[in-house]
C-alpha cells in the first residue's frame, strides 16, 4: 500500500489544478516497479529510501489524474521521465520527500524544493547568495537570517529545477536573484531576477515569480512555467 498522502497546502504554491503527494518516512523500495528499481544502482540505504519515496509520491499524485502505475524511470541526466502529458518535479529532504504533477496543457514545466530551515550552513551563504542577498539577509534580525537565506536557497533549486527541463542549461546559485517581498509570512510569493541573459529569458519575461511555504521544520518553493502566459 503506498504510504504517501496529498497536501493541498503545498498543491496552492502551483498553477491551479497541480497535485503535490508527500512522505514523511524512507520509501519502501519493495513497493517500486520494476522498471524503476533498475536504476538504483549501488543499494545505498538513504539513496534507495529517498529514491523509492520520490517514486511513491509520484504515483500517488499521478492516480489523481487516472495514470495509475506508471514507472518513473530516470533519464541519463537523472531527471525523472514523466508521462508525455504531465510534468513534475520531486524533492527530498531530511524527514520530507514531495512530489508536483500537473498537466501539460497547464504548466510548461514545474520546480519544487524543500529544505530543512536553519540547515544552510554560515559558511556556505555567500556561495548561495548574490551580494544584493546577502545585504538583505543582514538587514535582518540575526534569529531570521537562517530561516531567510533557506527561503533563498530553496527558492533557487525549485526555479533551477523548473527550467532545466524546458532549456538544459545548468545555472550557478548568482545567475539569479531572489527578492521575498512578502517576508515576515509564513506563506507568500518571491520573485526570481536574472542577473544574466540565461537561456530562459528568451522564453519568458523576467522578473519571474514563485511561491513559498513555511511548514513545521521545512521551508518549500515552488515554481511554475507557463510561457507567454500569466501565472493565474
Amino acid at each position: 500500500m503506498n504510504p504517501s498522502t496529498l497536501s493541498a497546502d503545498l498543491s496552492r504554491l502551483f498553477v491551479p489544478g497541480s497535485i503535490v503527494a508527500e512522505l514523511r518516512q524512507p520509501g519502501d523500495p519493495h513497493l517500486l516497479l520494476p522498471e524503476e528499481a533498475a536504476h538504483l544502482g549501488r543499494p545505498v540505504p538513504k539513496r534507495v529510501g529517498e529514491f523509492a519515496a520520490g517514486r511513491l509520491c509520484a504515483r500517488r499524485a499521478l492516480a489523481e489524474f487516472g495514470i495509475v502505475n506508471f514507472p518513473i524511470r530516470a533519464a541519463a541526466d537523472r531527471q525523472p521521465i514523466w508521462p508525455q502529458s504531465m510534468v513534475g518535479s520531486i524533492t527530498h529532504t531530511a524527514g520530507f520527500c514531495a512530489v508536483v504533477v500537473a498537466q501539460r496543457q497547464d504548466a510548461d514545466a514545474l520546480g519544487l524544493d524543500s529544505e530543512v530551515v536553519g540547515d544552510v550552513k554560515v559558511e556556505i551563504w555567500p556561495i548561495i547568495c548574490a551580494p544584493v542577498e546577502i545585504e538583505w539577509v543582514e538587514s535582518l534580525p540575526a534569529p531570521e537570517r537562517p530561516a531567510a537565506v533557506t527561503l533563498i536557497f530553496s527558492a533557487k533549486e525549485a526555479f533551477y529545477k523548473c527550467q532545466y527541463p524546458m532549456v538544459g542549461e545548468r545555472l550557478d546559485f548568482h545567475d539569479v536573484s531572489i527578492e521575498t517581498p512578502d517576508w515576515g509570512t509564513s506563506c507568500g510569493e518571491f520573485q526570481i531576477n536574472a542577473a544574466r541573459e540565461i537561456d530562459l529569458c528568451a522564453r519568458i519575461p523576467f522578473p519571474w515569480r514563485g511561491r513559498y511555504l513555511f511548514h513545521e521544520e521545512w521551508v518549500t518553493a515552488g515554481v511554475s512555467m507557463l510561457c507567454c502566459r500569466e501565472i493565474p
